[in-house]
């Protein structure tokens, strides 16, 4: 096993390398011109005197623009092959009822016929308002007490919502993606499809059927979080956000916020990151007791489509597959867990 991750991350490596001015400029898929701006500007907003476009080059599932005009800014984003259209209304949905119940995040400008999405260079396009701040490099005990606040708040707010979208990455699609990894893999003796495979066995026998759910946001992770002087200022990217255990939603900030950077679990962050959701929101004891199911199930799912991305990689899109191996260690971390306590949860 040992010797398949570290052949991973030696050809991840060496895709990096060959390809680093290339991947420098990739995050942006569909190209927009000033002109182009201006003008669906001009057709469907009462936006005016666009001033500058700038491509943001982060990102994976969409190509984003900064616009510049002359008394503020806003995003542009495309949406790309890995957005469905059919969702659309659902994230564009709950951005505008999260800023209705001020929470932090894009708002979906309206156009001038009422509707929040239209053609652009043949892809579903929308325009938001702009958040200051970016995202931390350097995690804190700080940033992560407000990650958990943030969550909390998030899940709370949306109780009354009407709103669904079942869980497309869900446990029972996790087969889906193993079968994937089987067929593409290039192991002679298949051990890592098989190690993977034992541990989705094991999450199978061993999920809940019923923990308290609702809307969660998915995707958590510091790149999707902007700070300025340790206050949060908003929380991007909801395009994984989906109906789902909530404490899943909490695993997933614990395997994105709480590791360092040589994958060492740092129980610290852990325990501030939960005394901030529980500051807002309480855990019941079957959400404590299933904790360590949901950390290992969530380092799974992001191994999962890790090794997905990896496999299927187009040397032709711009964005470089994330290292399959770090949530591999981070799973081994997962495994050894012998009880809730080892996240820093503690009674109040």
């Amino acid at each position: 096993m040992l010797i398949t991750i570290l052949f991973i991350i030696s050809l991840i490596k060496l895709y990096k390398f060959i390809n680093k001015e290339i991947i420098k400029l990739m995050a942006v898929y569909t190209k927009v011109n000033f002109n182009e701006a201006s003008e669906f500007l001009e057709k469907y907003y009462s936006i005016r005197d666009l001033i500058e476009i700038i491509e943001i080059p982060q990102g994976v599932e969409n190509t984003n623009y900064i616009l510049v005009t002359k008394n503020e800014k806003f995003i542009l984003t495309l949406y790309e092959n890995r957005v469905s259209c059919a969702d659309l209304p659902f994230f564009i949905n709950l951005l505008v009822a999260l800023n209705n119940k001020n929470i932090e995040c894009p708002n979906p400008i309206k156009m001038n016929n009422g509707s929040y999405t239209e053609l652009l260079n043949n892809k579903h396009a929308a325009i938001f308002s702009f958040l200051p701040g970016k995202s931390t490099i350097t995690i804190k005990n700080e940033h992560c007490f407000l990650v958990g606040q943030t969550l909390a708040n998030i899940h709370l707010k949306t109780t009354d919502l009407s709103l669904y979208r079942e869980n497309a990455l869900s446990l029972k699609h996790w087969s889906e993606l193993l079968n994937l990894i089987n067929k593409t893999s290039s192991e002679p003796d298949g051990k890592l499809y098989k190690n993977i495979s034992n541990e989705y066995d094991f999450l199978m026998n061993n999920w809940p059927n019923d923990l308290p759910n609702g809307i969660i946001h998915g995707d958590l992770f510091p790149d999707n979080i902007f700070f300025q002087n340790y206050k949060l200022t908003g929380v991007i990217d909801f395009y994984f956000a989906c109906n789902e255990f909530y404490v899943f939603d909490i695993a997933i900030c614990i395997n994105a916020w709480c590791f360092e950077s040589d994958y060492s679990f740092n129980i610290t962050k852990a325990s501030h990151l939960l005394e901030g959701y529980r500051s807002l929101r309480n855990l019941t004891d079957d959400e404590i007791r299933y904790l360590p199911i949901m950390c290992r199930g969530s380092a799974l799912r992001f191994l999962l489509t890790r090794l997905v991305d990896w496999t299927k990689r187009d040397e032709n899109v711009l964005v470089t597959p994330k290292d399959p191996s770090e949530y591999y260690n981070k799973l081994q971390f997962h495994q050894s867990v012998a009880s809730p306590m080892d996240y820093g949860i503690y009674d109040k």
